[in-house]
């Protein structure tokens, strides 16, 4: 009897553990996104949210930048494996905040804040920009880990991966896209983290922006 009631017990809290996991990552949920985060741990904490009638994403975040070896940024994302497009429109909630606070797509092994990643970037002045780190803790390097595209201000940024090479597309809604540029990741592993960021370039601020019609196409 008392060999079974261990058992029964045993399956009652094996049952209620993967309950309680269950709850908690569809709490991290956001929209399609399996989980957001802060990554880096910046000072001032950030935060996703997700309005299922008008389908647009708010985002909240901090973070002193991402950049040299190590990142600082609220991430939304979710994992992917293989091959995808991801397209979103982009806009800055304020019209004040450092030129440099940025918002885009990102491509990531890890949320391991010196992790190998790539980011489709979009800056408070509308510079844009697809800047990587090809190595784990490695410093961004300026100008060979990065493409400028020579206009600013576009809401429409893609993201597309095609086994190592990663593509950055720009655009005006409505509009056909332009591309920015293509590099490869030879370190990226075929499965990666892949989402949406904010980084307010200023750990004393908590920047916001709203993302909509964000699709991610897998074939």
């Amino acid at each position: 009897m008392q060999c079974k009631s261990f058992i029964a017990s045993t399956a009652c809290f094996i049952v209620f553990f993967l309950s309680v996991n269950r709850v908690i990552a569809q709490a991290d949920a956001v929209g399609m996104f399996d989980k957001h985060e802060d990554i880096g741990h910046p000072k001032n904490a950030g935060a996703a949210t997700y309005d299922k009638v008008t389908h647009v994403y708010f985002l909240k975040g901090s973070g002193y930048n991402i950049w040299f070896n190590r990142d600082e940024f609220q991430f939304v994302y979710k994992k992917i494996k293989g091959d995808f497009t991801a397209t979103a429109n982009f806009e800055f909630i304020g019209a004040k905040g450092n030129n440099h606070r940025k918002i885009g797509w990102m491509i990531r092994e890890s949320n391991d804040e010196k992790s190998i990643e790539l980011n489709t970037v979009e800056h408070g002045d509308g510079l844009t920009v697809m800047q990587w780190r090809s190595l784990t803790g490695e410093n961004m390097k300026d100008p060979e880990g990065e493409i400028f595209y020579p206009e600013k201000k576009f809401e429409v940024i893609q993201l597309q991966r095609i086994g190592k090479r990663l593509i950055m597309r720009i655009g005006h809604v409505g509009e056909p896209l332009k591309t920015v540029g293509a590099h490869i990741m030879k370190n990226m592993p075929d499965e990666a983290l892949v989402g949406l960021f904010i980084c307010s370039h200023d750990p004393e601020v908590i920047e916001e922006a709203r993302v909509w019609d964000v699709h991610i196409d897998i074939p």
